[in-house]
């Protein structure tokens, strides 16, 4: 169990989440000196990436996946495997000394009259003049509601519980429900065990790992992709597109005997239905359909609109709260490892200029160790 958090005084910053965009951040804060704390609701740093299924690899070469100022150790154009990730996560933390807390959620924020905020954990409050929200895009998995009339016999997990085929050995058919980047890998994977079925809502565009002879993100990178504005046409129709489905191709799967059916419309026991009117019989489900934003926690008026963050740039509308880390928070490489680092150090500098212009910045104060109680 966690020691008791120090109330005795108020923060310059507190990061809520260490993950690769609260870790950036903290990097920048370590580099002026601020008084900061992280705050992460996992066991561990990286334990979101070590949580996920067994044979993720990320689809960016290592050359691309660098926080600021310390290079992914692996060699330049290998793809990293999700326990490599995670420990580079939990080396970062160390190498830089980062006053990380974990096992620590942040179960409400507020501000206080005076402009401040108090962050809520189990163990105690935390008081900052500003808050970064660094909890990522994937925080809530998404079920749909029809996963409730499936037959109790029938097994069901969503892609963030699933590990490896194993979990569904011996199942049957298995319908994987989503055809993104995690719903077709974990497709392939089940495939070579048992007969898998994809119920496809929308088509992502999907594009090889590879093409004449590069990496894909080495073309990508070439021609901007990944810093095209957020606020810019092409980018509205990017993000229209929904994400790019990279190295997994529909067209190899159905080769390998996965069968393609539409959206799901309805499940009844074990018979699953589709949008054409079909139907088929299932013996388990992969709901590889997405996570959904939680900030139930935060309750702070007027940032939260209709599910969304309301924001510029990461700086919101109420004084000293910023976000980092969110998709298309200035380009379409806000939200991936290797980009969120340039989000990180415009927002560090706009926090400094903040507080400056709102008095007096507090001189450099101790800071916690990674490995020390707050």
């Amino acid at each position: 169990m966690p020691l008791p958090l120090r109330t005795d005084r108020s923060l310059d910053v507190l990061v809520i989440g260490a993950g690769q965009a609260g870790l950036a951040i903290g990097h920048h804060l370590a580099r002026r000196d601020a008084d900061f704390l992280l705050l992460d609701a996992g066991p561990e740093v990286g334990s979101s990436w070590r949580s996920r299924w067994d044979s993720l690899r990320l689809f960016s070469p290592a050359r691309y996946d660098s926080l600021p100022g310390l290079p992914f150790p692996a060699p330049a154009d290998t793809h990293p495997g999700k326990d490599e990730v995670a420990d580079y996560l939990a080396a970062y933390a160390a190498h830089f000394a980062l006053p990380v807390r974990v096992d620590s959620p942040v179960l409400r924020l507020h501000r206080d009259p005076d402009g401040s905020f108090v962050a809520t954990t189990p163990t105690g409050t935390v008081h900052a003049r500003q808050v970064v929200v660094a909890t990522g895009p994937f925080q809530t998995p998404h079920v749909p509601a029809m996963a409730q009339q499936l037959e109790p016999a029938v097994p069901h997990v969503h892609s963030a519980a699933y590990r490896n085929p194993a979990q569904l050995s011996g199942a049957g058919r298995v319908l994987v429900v989503g055809a993104a980047n995690s719903g077709l890998q974990i497709a392939a994977e089940l495939s070579a065990t048992q007969p898998v079925t994809v119920a496809v809502g929308t088509r992502p565009t999907a594009l090889p790992q590879r093409l004449a002879g590069r990496d894909l993100f080495s073309w990508l990178d070439a021609v901007g992709f990944f810093t095209v504005p957020a606020h810019t046409r092409l980018a509205r129709r990017l993000r229209a597109r929904g994400d790019l489905v990279i190295g997994t191709r529909s067209s190899d799967l159905r080769r390998r005997g996965v069968e393609f059916r539409p959206r799901l419309t309805g499940v009844a026991g074990r018979t699953a239905r589709f949008a054409d009117g079909t139907t088929l019989d299932v013996d388990a489900v992969v709901w590889a359909t997405g996570h959904r934003p939680d900030h139930s926690w935060l309750h702070v008026p007027g940032v939260v609109v209709d599910g969304q963050v309301r924001h510029d740039a990461g700086v919101t509308g109420v004084p000293g709260l910023y976000f980092l880390g969110l998709p298309w928070q200035t380009c379409r490489g806000s939200a991936l490892l290797g980009f969120v680092g340039a989000d990180a150090a415009a927002l560090s500098d706009r926090m400094a200029a903040d507080a400056r212009g709102s008095g007096p910045e507090v001189g450099p104060r101790r800071r916690e160790s990674a490995t020390s109680p707050a």
